[in-house]
């Protein structure tokens, strides 16, 4: 099969006659967004990816190559395509990705992230051979944004200029940087991103640690440090203490939600408790609940009063985050078992300072007293920066400085119409300029998982695709 063509010497991408998509970012998102227009193409057009990194479909989420990183969700539920809902588990079967795993139950089975991102570029690579469009990588990075009559101007870091009549924004996730004081200031040794597995892999293994996060990046790190035959104690310092739970097996509960969506928060949240209570009478777990409601993820947020929003983002998010994204069962199991011995220790305390002792990094946290860490090394799980304008990303810092996006609902990512089209500063959309993924949580809330960003890709590209023909 011909490889993706990667162009590095172009200065303008359209031919006479054709149109050009260029799609900033080159993670799953994008991938989804290109291999969606080259399935639903019917014509001729030129198809640009943009992404600074040599490998596509990665991003932070599927970058890892570690054996112990697995998927959140079986894999049954992984499909690129909705319309081919077993389309990830053939490619696991075709490609015998997993002997280890009994391939008859390999749908229900939580398998490694890191077959992800090669499945999403097996996928692009068939689309592209059968689609009467071409698509080419751009191995760069967009630094800024020009609008014209016929679309946009990309101005790129290696010199080149894209001219596309559409541009979709797909620039996945920022890492959120430490509340600490003191910590841009310790030394790269002392100081780690959980995003980063290879530098946690290598981590001392009789040094003692500090995680500070407790959400799905904690649960990462500390699968790599167990995966190390790490020795020594592992502190996670966050401000509700709470772990990731599980995934359980068992039906759906069976109860229409609807009817949350014309409630206020607090009830929402009690309504959810007694159907919890009731499904475990029924002998079902609550995480059956979850499941039932999560179709409604998006509507549950846009159905909210901004007050009660507000009151979600303060009081409720790190509770719902639990229950929601959830990890596999033996992820939990290795979590509890840590706990268990006390080699994993978590402490609920906002944490402060952090500076240097010797050869110790210490760390000062309040937690209705004083905490008090002593630790070789500090790594950070913070998770996903929300607020765009502390994203430290040249094209969006740009956009919002020239009114072209503006930050959606409480700060958190772009505002978006429900297209996906980017509002400016004068509140209209421009349907030039379409977003997807993460940019999208403060309109959409639910917009990580690959069933929205799936759904969304193919929207766009319907979309896109559509305004061309006319």
């Amino acid at each position: 099969m011909p490889a993706i063509a990667y162009n590095t010497g172009m200065k303008t991408l359209r031919d006479p006659g054709d149109a050009a998509i260029a799609i900033v970012g080159g993670g799953a998102s994008g991938v989804l967004v290109a291999l969606q227009l080259l399935r639903q193409a019917v014509a001729p057009l030129h198809i640009v990816l943009i992404e600074p990194h040599a490998v596509l479909g990665e991003g932070v989420a599927y970058s890892t190559t570690r054996a112990e990183h697995l998927l959140n969700v079986p894999a049954a539920r992984m499909s690129a395509l909705e319309e081919l809902p077993n389309d990830f588990v053939d490619y696991l079967r075709a490609n015998a990705c997993c002997p280890e795993l009994d391939e008859a139950h390999l749908p229900q089975q939580y398998v490694g992230r890191r077959h992800y991102a090669p499945y999403l570029r097996d996928r692009l690579e068939l689309a592209r051979a059968r689609s009467p469009a071409s698509l080419h990588v751009h191995t760069a990075r967009a630094q800024s944004l020009q609008l014209t009559d016929g679309g946009a101007l990309l101005q790129l870091d290696d010199g080149q200029v894209v001219q596309a009549t559409t541009v979709v924004l797909a620039m996945g996730n920022a890492l959120r940087p430490l509340p600490l004081r003191g910590a841009d200031g310790l030394p790269s040794t002392q100081r780690v991103d959980a995003w980063d597995t290879e530098a946690v892999a290598a981590l001392p293994q009789d040094a003692a640690l500090c995680i500070v996060g407790s959400g799905l990046s904690m649960a990462d790190a500390v699968m790599t440090l167990a995966a190390q035959s790490h020795r020594s104690v592992v502190h996670v310092v966050s401000r509700h203490a709470l772990l990731p739970l599980p995934q359980a097996d068992g039906d759906v509960a069976a109860f229409d939600p609807q009817g949350l969506l014309k409630m206020p928060l607090r009830a929402r949240m009690r309504t959810l408790r007694q159907h919890a209570r009731a499904a475990t009478a029924q002998g079902l777990p609550w995480q059956s609940v979850m499941e039932r409601i999560r179709p409604l993820s998006q509507a549950l947020w846009q159905t909210l009063s901004v007050a009660d929003q507000r009151r979600f983002l303060r009081h409720v998010v790190r509770y719902w985050d639990v229950h929601r994204h959830r990890i596999a069962a033996p992820v939990h199991d290795q979590l509890q078992t840590m706990q268990a011995r006390g080699q994993l220790q978590v402490h609920r305390a906002r944490p402060d300072m952090v500076f240097e002792v010797g050869a110790c990094v210490r760390v000062s946290a309040h937690a209705g007293h004083a905490l008090q860490l002593d630790v070789q090394a500090l790594v950070n799980a913070t998770g996903v920066e929300m607020r765009v304008q502390a994203m430290h990303n040249p094209l969006l810092q740009q956009l919002l400085g020239q009114g072209i996006a503006v930050p959606g609902p409480h700060g958190i990512g772009v505002d978006t119409t429900a297209d996906g089209s980017l509002i400016n500063a004068d509140g209209r959309a421009n349907p030039t300029l379409r977003v997807i993924g993460s940019l999208r949580t403060g309109t959409l809330w639910e917009s990580l998982a690959v069933p929205e960003l799936r759904q969304q890709a193919a929207s766009i590209a319907r979309d896109v695709l559509g305004e061309l023909e006319r």
